[in-house]
């Protein structure tokens, strides 16, 4: 754990927990029409409650705000923005002012014994808390008051304290659940690349399943330099998609991240193998439907997503789950991402929750269930 990210944490936490000592803090609605009028009046409406003390009725305007339905995630974030500064406006004329002192002053065994002789704490004090027990280095304690007081949830503060205890525990499940969260209720490219660069340190990965994820990467905007460009382009040509691999080395270029001898002999290959690829296509196809096993014709499926044939990888695809034979968890992964290509997301998500039985078939099918949601 670098001293930068820890500094980082704690001044992300800090910024929420000193608003319950009644420190500066404004809570403001986007400009933008991400909010609906509906939402937006009455957090407005709360946001005037809350200065005024009357706490009661500003979160009676936040479940009115709740209650909308079809919140965006905008919305979700600006709500729960609300909801923060209401407790915060709250917590401040009760007994959190000593555990506020006791934070800024660094003592964290004090904090956790003052939120330990309070009643009705709020979600900026459990934050402080669990950040005492990071600070003192207390990690898997951190972990079970995560866990008691916000369960899977919390907000992005709480998870990045969860990460970060989970990191210095050495606790790598509770890490990637953090990360899942993250990633879930922000789509933020840090939070990708950091699920994603965990999901590659995963023992026995096969390079199919690293093709996936570094799918993933470029999809996500996370493929870091030209190492990550070129692992993509040559894992594709590897396995037998050239197609896909002449489109990225192409976008690498166009990107001004690839240039060189090398990118030029590759895309110079890439392009051979397409042209063998497609000029033997009915033969493969002939001999995938021959085949006892629906496995050729998934591979040729995925090919076709490659060559920008979603609805017919598609097609191909259902063809080779429906022989009954072969590697189903591969399958449906496949057909999850002609599903994706095709846009159809929901179609989507059910194929990928259709993998089971291996660890790492079902840690790839929920990487692109998160990303077929972002």
């Amino acid at each position: 754990m670098t001293t930068k990210f820890r500094a980082a944490l704690l001044s992300r936490t800090a910024a929420l927990f000193l608003a319950a000592a009644g420190l500066a803090l404004t809570a403001s609605l986007p400009a933008e029409a991400a909010v609906r009028a509906a939402v937006g009046r009455p957090l407005q409406e709360a946001q005037s409650l809350a200065a005024s003390g009357n706490y009661s009725a500003a979160m009676s305007k936040v479940h009115q705000a709740e209650g909308v339905g079809g919140l965006s995630p905008e919305e979700s974030h600006v709500i729960e923005q609300m909801r923060a500064y209401i407790e915060s406006k709250s917590n401040a004329t009760s007994g959190s002012g000593k555990l506020a002192n006791d934070y800024r002053a660094g003592r964290w065994g004090a904090v956790i014994e003052d939120a330990n002789s309070m009643k009705g704490l709020g979600a900026n004090d459990m934050a402080a808390v669990a950040t005492a027990y990071y600070k003192l280095h207390e990690d898997s304690q951190c972990l079970n008051y995560i866990d008691e007081h916000f369960g899977h949830g919390g907000g992005a503060v709480i998870l990045e304290i969860k990460r970060a205890c989970a990191y210095s525990a050495g606790n790598d499940k509770a890490q990637t659940e953090a990360l899942e969260e993250l990633v879930a209720i922000t789509n933020k490219p840090e939070y990708w690349q950091q699920l994603l660069n965990s999901a590659e340190r995963a023992k026995a990965l096969s390079d199919h399943q690293t093709l996936d994820i570094y799918r993933m990467k470029l999809g996500t905007g996370t493929l870091r330099n030209e190492s990550d460009w070129m692992t993509l382009s040559k894992l594709a040509i590897a396995l037998g998609f050239p197609s896909e691999a002449l489109d990225v080395l192409q976008k690498g270029v166009q990107a001004k991240v690839l240039t060189g001898d090398v990118v030029n002999r590759l895309t110079a290959m890439a392009k051979t193998q397409q042209g063998q690829d497609l000029g033997g296509w009915a033969q493969k196809l002939a001999a995938a439907k021959a085949s006892p096993s629906g496995d050729a014709l998934v591979k040729l499926g995925e090919d076709q997503i490659g060559q920008g044939k979603a609805k017919d990888a598609i097609d191909l695809i259902q063809q080779g789950i429906a022989k009954g034979q072969g590697d189903m968890n591969n399958a449906q992964i496949r057909l999850g991402q002609a599903y994706l290509a095709a846009g159809q997301k929901d179609q989507a998500v059910h194929a990928f929750a259709k993998v089971k039985g291996k660890p790492n078939d079902e840690m790839i099918a929920k990487l692109w269930t998160l990303y077929a949601k972002k």
